[in-house]
């Protein structure tokens, strides 16, 4: 038995290891937050590498006299869109409703308020999907756009197209016309934001400049392969911030979105593979690279709702709609050089329409079923968000390209085609034979 007079000792020490353990769990608390910015720096960085690796990708699969100018864009995109994402991009995707909320209002012009900490953070690791989306639709007029045209274009795509379409999914409020994500859309890393939008814009665009000369009947084959594995697979490892790092901070709903990355890819790239060797007896590398990022973009949306496998059912959708879609160019008319509509648009309305029917509230942060688990209104909703998307992107892109061909021209003329881009807008060349 304890005497009385041990008593102020005995509370005192308890005293002192409650302390001491909250002293701990609160040391243990902040502990999290620098790990959670931790990766989402190194989701940004790894966001901002997939348009390198895009440069690549898309700078193998071009004859040899315009890889330089592919480079040039891509490079491009990622010093202008920085620039316009910071001084009004990023206050017109994730200001407060403005028009009704159609796009964002001026409260974070020139990063009012957001320059620093978690806010500026979140900016940044935004800004890189801001890069890149405006990037994807080049490989649809790859060879035959003016440097000046494409950089004009590019910029006004970022702000009147990108811009409102990820107030509507992320950025506005949850009530109003437009508001799609309150309307319970999922797209929890970009399907339609990026890849729908991307998509319909370079399909507009493949539209309005018209085809190659000579397309379809003296068309090359990529100038250089090698180039382009390399491309996809920056971009497959980029993918992982790109999906992963939405979750905004290293959680179980992050790992996921990286397990259900790299599922649906292989995949879909096997299935591409399987159906070329089906069908002409020999897969071919450009498949699988086609469609393993046609598998990357279609669970790009779904990567926050849907399982392992899930995810499998996501990538073989991607292999068999993208490719049927990729073969049907010609017969439609129309030349996207490097099928940008094909994989992106397509596998970016099937992820969209994906996750409508895999999402299971089993996934940590995820709350919705879609119709396989019971909650076939999802699907509806997943058409809506398709349908807004498709619309707004194939009306604005068209009236920018005209604006733009009104102004500065969009079309290099056809000497300047037969030379090649990197001579006639960059006074380059990538290859030099020397004696």
């Amino acid at each position: 038995m304890f005497g009385l007079g041990r008593l102020p000792k005995l509370l005192l020490f308890a005293v002192a290891v409650l302390g001491v353990t909250a002293i701990a769990h609160a040391q243990g608390e902040a502990e999290t937050a620098p790990g959670n910015k931790a990766w989402m720096m190194v989701s940004s960085a790894l966001v901002l590498l997939m348009t390198p690796g895009l440069a690549f990708f898309y700078g193998g699969l071009v004859r040899r006299k315009n890889v330089l100018s592919v480079l040039m864009q891509c490079f491009m995109c990622m010093c202008l869109m920085t620039i316009l994402w910071v001084i009004l991009g990023y206050s017109l995707a994730f200001g407060d409703d403005a028009l009704g909320g159609v796009i964002g209002n001026m409260k974070y012009f020139m990063l009012n308020g957001t320059l620093y900490g978690d806010d500026a953070l979140f900016m940044i690791f935004q800004g890189m999907f801001a890069i890149i989306t405006p990037a994807l639709i080049l490989g649809a007029y790859a060879e035959r756009m003016k440097f000046g045209g494409f950089c004009l274009f590019s910029g006004l795509w970022l702000l009147f197209v990108y811009c409102p379409v990820c107030h509507w999914v992320w950025g506005g409020s949850e009530e109003g016309f437009f508001a799609l994500g309150g309307d319970g859309a999922l797209d929890f890393a970009g399907g339609t934001v990026v890849h729908i939008n991307a998509g319909i814009g370079a399909l507009v665009a493949a539209v309005v400049l018209g085809r190659r000369q000579g397309y379809p009947e003296r068309t090359s084959p990529p100038h250089n392969l090698p180039f382009a594995v390399l491309g996809a697979g920056m971009l497959w490892v980029g993918w992982f911030g790109f999906n992963a790092g939405s979750a905004g901070e290293a959680n179980d709903s992050a790992i996921n979105a990286f397990v259900v990355t790299q599922v649906a890819a292989a995949m879909a790239g096997f299935g591409w593979a399987a159906i070329e060797w089906i069908r002409g007896g020999k897969p071919t590398v450009l498949g699988i690279i086609t469609g393993a990022v046609a598998g990357l973009v279609a669970i790009t949306p779904a990567s926050g709702s849907v399982n392992a496998i899930g995810a499998l059912g996501v990538g073989l959708g991607a292999a068999i709609f993208c490719y049927i879609f990729v073969q049907l160019k010609e017969k439609f008319g129309y030349d996207d050089s490097l099928d940008v509509f094909g994989v992106h648009g397509i596998g970016g309305i099937w992820g969209a329409l994906a996750a409508g029917l895999w999402a299971t509230a089993a996934v940590p942060g995820n709350d919705t079923n879609g119709l396989f688990n019971g909650n076939p209104g999802q699907i509806l909703i997943q058409i809506k968000a398709v349908v807004y998307t498709i619309v707004w992107s194939g009306v604005v892109s068209f009236i920018l390209l005209k604006i733009v061909d009104a102004t500065v021209g969009i079309r290099a003329t056809d000497q300047d085609e037969r030379v090649g881009l990197d001579l006639t807008d960059h006074a380059e060349t990538a290859y030099t034979i020397l004696d």
